[in-house]
């Protein structure tokens, strides 16, 4: 198995594309800058489960953007936070 491509606090950008398969990231996200708060482990992904079962395993983090990132006009409190996890193939060093 091969070393985490990112670390814990390390600044990421998620990828702003979108294939014709399934995936699990939110429209809402693409594009955005967000900072490793966790890394979850290997899992299989979701772009491949449709032709099987997910194989390759891929490493998967947990990635924490500010609300004020996400929404333009957002009233919450001012470290509100979002997390989702997101695969090492969706990932970019910002």
């Amino acid at each position: 198995m091969s070393a985490p491509r990112f670390a814990v606090d390390q600044r990421v950008r998620i990828a702003d594309r979108t294939p014709s398969v399934h995936h699990r990231v939110p429209w809402y996200a693409k594009g955005r800058v967000g900072t490793i708060e966790r890394v979850c482990g290997m899992h299989g992904q979701p772009e491949q489960f449709i032709r099987g079962d997910g194989e390759p395993l891929t490493r998967l983090y947990r990635v924490r953007i500010p609300q004020r990132d996400l929404w333009a006009n957002y009233a919450g409190a001012p470290d509100d936070v979002l997390e989702l996890e997101v695969f090492e193939h969706w990932l970019e060093e910002a």
